[in-house]
């Protein structure tokens, strides 16, 4: 792909989601460490110096997938819940609101690993400007995602916040542990006895969330 100097906003509104449809597409199969400015520049067809003038960094192209990602997300999450009846108690309740937010996150594999850089990495090398678009944005998806918590479990009442930004943290946390290097691999395949220490995102989740949540029940309702 070869772009020629973008001489409307339209142009360079384009060439701004070819690089970020690249960059998801690269993260489909490589993890955020891999992705640079000049890898994106080869495969976009854009030379480096303009590349700059959509995104001022690789953080920042990663920092608006982020948001992108959080957004759809949430938006899926609200959808499932609207369609949920709501029958049954409060922790069984909890119980299908994990299984939903295990199973979803699962299938948003860029979404986990974006967020999981989020503090340490996509929040580097950005201005306060950038960082601020973002900020706000995201502060709107998780009052999104709050509402919809709160409406499906009431019985959290002001907690539903605290739920829904401890999910985000302990899903990003639980995501980077579950993926060990290939020395940790190795070590693990040499004393098998020793693989009982570690956790599995696809299996753990689940039970992480649904504990996470009916403590906020419980203190609620103490």
């Amino acid at each position: 792909m070869t772009f020629r100097r973008a001489r409307s906003e339209e142009q360079r509104e384009i060439r701004r989601q070819a690089i970020l449809e690249t960059a998801s597409s690269m993260l489909s199969n490589m993890p955020v460490s891999q992705i640079s400015l000049n890898e994106l520049s080869r495969r976009t067809g854009l030379a480096k110096s303009a590349m700059v003038r959509y995104f001022e960094s690789r953080e920042a192209v990663l920092l608006e997938l982020l948001d992108a990602s959080l957004r759809c997300w949430v938006a899926e999450i609200v959808a499932e819940l609207s369609r949920d009846t709501r029958a049954g108690s409060a922790q069984e309740r909890v119980d299908r609101l994990a299984a939903l937010l295990s199973r979803s996150l699962q299938q948003h594999a860029v979404l986990c690993d974006l967020m999981t850089a989020q503090p340490g990495v996509l929040e580097h090398n950005v201005s306060a400007d950038t960082l601020l678009c973002f900020r706000r944005s995201a502060h709107a998806s998780i009052a999104q995602f709050t509402a919809a918590i709160r409406d499906f479990i009431p019985e959290l009442g002001d907690d539903a916040q605290s739920v829904s930004l401890s999910t985000v943290v302990t899903s990003a946390a639980l995501w980077m542990y579950a993926r060990p290097s290939e020395s940790a691999i190795a070590a693990s395949k040499a004393e098998p006895e020793l693989a009982d220490i570690y956790l599995n995102f696809d299996t753990d989740l689940e039970t992480m969330l649904a504990r996470l949540i009916t403590g906020a029940l419980v203190k609620r309702s103490s």
